[in-house]
């Protein structure tokens, strides 16, 4: 599947990614940004990197999700690369995302998850392309305790990593701190 904005950023519309494909992971649905990177020219006087120089992905547990889910997850990286394009923030592996939710993140929020960590996506290599390096990186989704515990430093992000039983989000997934 591919989710497009109709009126891309460039040209006044509200969604900085010029798209979102999801694959099917098997178990999982793998979700993945075009247009953090520079996709047909190069734009930025960086060499080294192509546009911001990374891209998002995302995996999430098939659990009879219907497609709102799938969309949800489209709008809250729709979202976060917002954040980028608005005011330049970079997003690298070993970071967390500290929304401050108190509900979860799914369409119906009732989910425990409400943030994220950040890793390098062990599907996806760096990448060289014509415009230059392109990182992936990797969002989990976390539930409100495990974030807490890496924002008041209880734990790192790699170790919070580590616990968790795997890159794949889980709706479902009870907290591991």
């Amino acid at each position: 599947m591919h989710f497009g904005p109709i009126v891309k950023w460039d040209f006044g519309g509200d969604e900085p990614l010029d798209g979102i494909s999801v694959y099917d992971g098997g178990d999982y649905w793998h979700f993945v940004t075009y247009g953090l990177t520079e996709l047909y020219e190069k734009e930025s006087e960086d060499m080294e990197y192509s546009g911001f120089g990374m891209e998002f992905t995302f995996k999430l547990k098939k659990d009879n999700y219907e497609e709102v889910e799938i969309k949800c997850i489209c709008s809250i990286l729709q979202s976060i690369a917002r954040i980028s394009f608005e005011n330049g923030e970079l997003f690298e592996a070993n970071q967390y995302i500290y929304t401050g939710q108190q509900t979860g993140i799914d369409a119906k929020q009732k989910s425990n998850i409400t943030g994220f960590i950040t890793v390098a996506d062990d599907k996806f290599q760096t990448i060289h392309t014509p415009f230059g390096k392109v990182e992936f990186v990797e969002f989990i989704g976390v539930t409100r305790d495990e974030i807490e515990a890496v924002n008041d430093k209880k734990i790192t992000v790699e170790e919070l990593y580590r616990k968790l039983p795997s890159d794949v989000t889980d709706y479902n997934r009870k907290s591991v701190v």
